[in-house]
């Protein structure tokens, strides 16, 4: 299971990608305990993608960027998959990913724009610098 403690947050994100960097940027300058999954360097497993996709309220396919170079030069952007064969493209292409995920306490949270982690900052972290991030 992902978050057996519930005082660490974990971020799963692609280190290569601007978003996943900025996003990284936001919660390193933030006061708060931060697990990092560089989804490129750690392989995730088929369990820990259902968990991720289930505490979203999503499912796998919904995780992945069908609009990624990657997918578009590999797969079909309709692809009609089951949740094992959805499992075996983000193993394969990791970076087709949609957006960094982060567990934050008991919340999953799918961060499509870096600012998104603000509102779930304390006060003190509230007052990050935006620009110095971006």
């Amino acid at each position: 299971m992902i978050s057996t403690n519930k005082s660490t947050n974990k971020l799963f994100f692609n280190s290569q990608s601007s978003l996943g960097k900025q996003v990284l940027g936001y919660l390193k300058a933030s006061d708060h305990e931060l697990l990092t999954i560089d989804i490129l360097q750690t392989k995730v497993t088929g369990t820990q993608w259902k968990e991720l996709a289930d505490g979203l309220h999503k499912t796998i396919g919904e995780l992945i960027d069908k609009h990624h170079p990657i997918f578009t030069e590999n797969y079909d952007e309709d692809l009609d998959l089951d949740e094992n064969d959805w499992i075996k493209i983000l193993n394969k292409h990791p970076e087709v990913l949609a957006y960094p995920i982060l567990i934050f306490g008991e919340k999953y949270l799918q961060l499509n724009n870096p600012s998104d982690i603000v509102k779930y900052l304390d006060a003190d972290s509230e007052a990050i610098d935006e620009n110095k991030y971006i």
